[in-house]
């Protein structure tokens, strides 16, 4: 997958009105489109590598059955 690049000059302040053309934007996205967008962003926030997230530690959880 592509890191997709970020257009820091592409921001604004907006207004109700133009902010709620945003919601058109990204619904004429296709689902990949919005999942690549969405993860770029997670990986921002949280500082993970894009293109090699860390590996889930399945030593944290543990599963059992419980007796009804």
């Amino acid at each position: 997958m592509e890191k997709p690049k970020l257009d820091r000059t592409a921001f604004k302040i907006n207004s109700f009105e133009s902010a709620d053309n945003n919601k058109e934007y990204w619904l004429s996205k296709t689902p990949d489109e919005r999942f690549a967008a969405a993860w770029y962003l997670i990986c921002c926030a949280y500082n993970i590598d894009y293109n090699n997230p860390p590996k889930l530690d399945r030593t944290c959880f543990s599963m059992r059955r419980h007796d009804i």
